[in-house]
């Protein structure tokens, strides 16, 4: 193999991707042109060309020419990048349209070239592989000045056998993914399939049929023209992990556990049209906040409700309601403890206070260098005593100090 890779002489560059660079190389032996997939570097990516390479391990008992499959000719060591060396072809279906200046091709050319692609996914579904990301950048032009067209199916990196697929997981590419892949439910050969028939229309129109950013734009696309995937495939979508302590079929089931704790019956009723104004799906059919301060629930004609109880047995058959109140607590925060000695004053221009005209929570601010509490030292500076630490979300702290010249707690 070391000899093999010596042979290999760099004459283009011929594309590149997340997971590797295309080159074209001439072997000096044989003059041959080939083209080699040098794969990147991390780990991960490493990883992946080993999988890319026992699928096409597999698919090395297959006809190439007759198949429609790219001929891999094997693999070499460059220091810790993985090269794969492919036969080289000519373009892909992308450039082959766009030299068409995107008008799309004749229904005649666009027969043979999904005959073969078909043909292609037929002896992958033999030996049970998915190839996972069928798109025109996939698909090479053998020769465009030959005709009847060739084309051939290439890069097998995303490649799993049917078997191992994994859910959920983002296979292919946006614009490509069948509705089973977006909505992470379990998926087969068929998704090829789906691929394929957008390429097909790309290939006749001379442009791409869903081309979203993300998996929100193709699914809308997918909905607004062809209508909903079927329930099957939308409940056996991906299954995130439901962190939920009170699970509905419906918002009309808060009458009933508001019925189990104990509430009044007419409150829990005006309660539950208020909440379904409220979390109304259409935001412009959504209730406003004067309309709010309005509503029926707001009647002190409804304050004589009976009181709420813990509740205490279950609430029917579409009500589950978590029986681990504990997991809902927020965890306390700790108390920190620092000395108000040894610290260095703020010069005028690092102090700035601000005072309101309006008595409220904020009284002014000034300014630290470096980032709490690893610069406390700071604080305290400025006669600030740091009694415990308040919170902590991306955009700062929250402490609660007491001022030693006025002992007066405030909050930094």
């Amino acid at each position: 193999k070391d000899n093999f890779k010596m042979r290999q002489v760099i004459k283009g560059f011929l594309g590149e991707g997340g997971f590797s660079i295309v080159t074209k190389c001439r072997n000096t032996k044989t003059n041959e042109f080939v083209a080699i997939k040098v794969n990147k570097k991390p780990p991960e990516i490493l990883q992946q060309a080993k999988k890319e390479i026992l699928i096409l391990e597999q698919l090395r008992g297959l006809d190439a020419d007759r198949c429609n499959i790219v001929q891999w000719n094997g693999f070499f060591l460059d220091h810790q990048r993985i090269c794969l060396n492919f036969e080289l072809l000519d373009q892909c279906l992308w450039d082959y349209i766009e030299d068409r200046k995107n008008q799309g091709l004749p229904i005649s050319e666009v027969r043979p070239i999904l005959h073969q692609l078909t043909n292609a996914l037929s002896h992958l579904g033999s030996v049970g592989i998915v190839h996972a990301d069928l798109k025109p950048g996939n698909i090479m032009v053998v020769n465009r000045h030959k005709c009847p067209i060739k084309v051939k199916l290439i890069d097998f990196g995303l490649a799993c056998p049917a078997s191992k697929v994994n859910p959920g997981g983002c296979e292919g590419t946006v614009g490509y993914r069948a509705p089973e892949v977006v909505i992470g439910s379990r998926y087969n050969e068929a998704i090829d399939m789906w691929s394929l028939g957008l390429v097909a229309v790309e290939l006749a129109t001379g442009c791409p049929f869903y081309p979203g950013k993300n998996d929100y734009d193709v699914l809308k696309f997918i909905i607004q023209t062809q209508g909903q995937p079927p329930d099957h495939v939308l409940d056996s979508g991906y299954q995130s992990k439901d962190t939920r302590y009170i699970r509905l079929k419906c918002l009309d089931d808060l009458e009933q556990l508001l019925k189990i704790r104990g509430c009044w019956e007419k409150i829990q009723n005006v309660f539950v049209s208020l909440i379904k104004q409220m979390l109304a799906l259409d935001p412009n059919q959504r209730i406003t906040p004067s309309e709010v301060l309005h509503h029926p629930f707001f009647n002190p004609g409804l304050s004589k409700s009976s009181p709420c109880t813990d509740m205490s047995s279950t609430g029917g058959q579409n009500l589950v309601v978590s029986q681990q109140p504990s997991s809902c607590k927020r965890e306390r925060t700790q108390k920190i403890s620092c000395s108000s000695q040894n610290s260095e004053e703020f010069s005028q221009q690092e102090y700035m206070a601000v005072p309101l005209r309006k008595p409220g929570s904020v009284e002014g601010f000034f300014l630290l260098e470096g980032v709490f509490p690893s610069h406390c030292r700071s604080l305290l500076a400025h006669r600030e005593s740091l009694d415990c630490w308040g919170g902590q979300n991306s955009r700062g702290t929250s402490n609660s100090c007491e001022n030693l010249k006025g002992k007066k707690s405030l909050k930094r």
